[in-house]
């Protein structure tokens, strides 16, 4: 069984999943750095490009947003290119006009001077179908199983589906990988979800005005009963009465019974020094990963790859040296599992064991890195050995990896290192004074850190810091070090 600990604050969202007192995934999210992308907006057509086979969407934000005619669906119409009959794609200046409304979802978000790309035809994703409202037939991810698999679920799918047509809920579905293996329950309700949710924007956008956010992709806080609450779930754990009654809501309506285990965290001690996540934080940005038996892991991640290096060590405990590596290697097959999740390594993944003589050691070490991996809710396909002693595996990409997303190409050593960004440590000020906060009874807390640093709670996060002082009821003051480096503070009790 595992629990579920979420830690907000109104700077930033971190969720940590724990299997008997050991970190497996952390999952971060950032107020400032959210995207558009899934976001739905009922918008309005402010000008018309023939030329470019483009119009410009006035969405309500401060640039107008592109839509390109390949990305128009109009009353089942999708002008992309040629139609079958050979006759030539309906131009966008027949396809819509100046003051239309138009329902659209962003699928880029704005970059520089260019405002967000959007498109029309709404898909929504759910934990592990994606919704097309506009569309009625049902796709099967490429990358699930035979053609036999794949027919069978399809068929599932199509009776699941069915159910609740009469009352007007019509519709497409694309099942993701991760619903290979999934239940007709758990289906069923990833369509009642996703149903509910499309006749909820459907309904605002006959009554709202152009300009209108009409739905956003969930925040981490609610992904949390959708995609990673399950049977295995214990326990979900937050620290925020705000959050909790959000999300204690958003439950009820879409997903009762993963709301049934949601828990208010009313302790002393931050819900993350419950089990000591912080540090698993730290030690999931190093380089090396230390193992019980003495063995470690070298894991060196680059834009291609990630390779990992299994290493002996001080480990001398077995009786002779084949067992020595065949229980390292054991031992690191599990510790690479939960590091991939924890650290979310994605894409091409080379695993160097140490090399074992014997065929079933091999074949032992090998079920069991796949017993491990078949534990990750995101999808992993294994090899076996190759002929150099190599294990390869890929792992979806889901999101940036922990390291990506909390650090930044260190200047100092021409990005051959890595140190924390300013935002990262600007948190953990914040953090460390409430902790502060609640052991000592200083009149004001002084924080000196690095221009950079200091700069960064004077300008972007003044707010979030003044809120932070209103609520341990202390002032606040900053000290600039010119010497200090990025990740160098103290906080200093007056």
């Amino acid at each position: 069984m595992e629990d579920i600990l979420i830690n907000w604050t109104p700077q930033e969202t971190r969720v940590a999943v724990v299997e008997n007192g050991a970190v497996q995934e952390l999952h971060i999210e950032r107020t400032l750095e959210r995207g558009l992308v899934g976001n739905v907006y009922l918008g309005k057509v402010a000008r018309v490009l023939p030329g470019m086979q483009s119009a410009f969407i006035d969405i309500g934000l401060e640039r107008a947003a592109f839509l390109h005619v390949a990305d128009l669906h109009l009353n089942g119409v999708t002008p992309r290119g040629h139609h079958g009959d050979g006759s030539q794609p309906v131009p966008i200046e027949r396809l819509v006009y100046e003051g239309q409304a138009l329902t659209v979802q962003v699928i880029k978000d704005p970059i520089g001077t260019k405002g967000a790309r959007l498109s029309t035809q709404i898909s929504i994703a759910g934990r592990l179908l994606v919704h097309l409202p506009q569309d009625n037939h049902i796709g099967i991810s490429q990358k699930i199983g035979s053609p036999e698999a794949r027919d069978a679920l399809r068929s599932r799918m199509q009776t699941l589906a069915s159910v609740g047509v009469q009352d007007g809920n019509t519709g497409g579905f694309i099942l993701r990988t991760n619903a290979e293996e999934a239940s007709d329950d758990e289906l069923a309700a990833d369509i009642a979800y996703l149903r509910k949710t499309w006749g909820s924007i459907r309904e605002k956008s006959l009554r709202q005005p152009p300009g209108t956010l009409l739905f956003q992709d969930l925040s981490l806080v609610e992904r949390v009963l959708r995609d990673l609450a399950s049977e295995r779930t214990n326990s979900i754990r937050i620290d925020s009465k705000l959050q909790y009654d959000v999300l204690r809501g958003f439950g009820e309506t879409y997903m009762p019974a993963a709301t049934a285990k949601l828990d208010l965290y009313r302790g002393e001690r931050p819900i993350f020094d419950l089990h000591n996540i912080d540090a698993e934080v730290a030690r999931a940005l190093a380089r090396r990963v230390d193992l019980k038996s003495g063995g470690y892991l070298i894991i060196d991640q680059t834009e291609a790859m990630t390779t990992i290096d299994v290493n002996t060590g001080g480990f001398v405990g077995a009786r002779n040296f084949d067992d020595t590596i065949f229980k390292t290697n054991l031992e690191a097959a599990g510790a690479i599992a939960r590091q991939l999740r924890l650290r979310n390594l994605g894409g091409i993944i080379i695993v160097d064991f140490i090399d074992m003589t014997k065929e079933e050691h091999k074949t032992s070490v090998l079920h069991e890195f796949r017993k491990q991996l078949s534990r990750d809710r995101t999808k992993v396909t294994v090899g076996g050995f190759t002929q150099l002693g190599l294990v390869e595996l890929t792992r979806k990409r889901t999101r940036e990896s922990l390291s990506r997303m909390l650090c930044e190409p260190c200047p100092t050593c021409e990005a051959r290192g890595q140190v924390k960004t300013a935002r990262s440590i600007c948190y953990e000020i914040m953090r460390e004074i409430l902790r502060e906060s609640r052991q000592f009874n200083p009149k004001e807390f002084r924080v000196v850190a690095a221009a950079n640093v200091v700069e960064m709670l004077l300008d972007e996060e003044s707010q979030h810091l003044a809120g932070l002082s209103d609520f341990i009821g202390k002032p606040i003051s900053l000290t600039a070090e010119p010497t200090n480096q990025t990740e160098h503070y103290d906080i200093v009790l007056m």
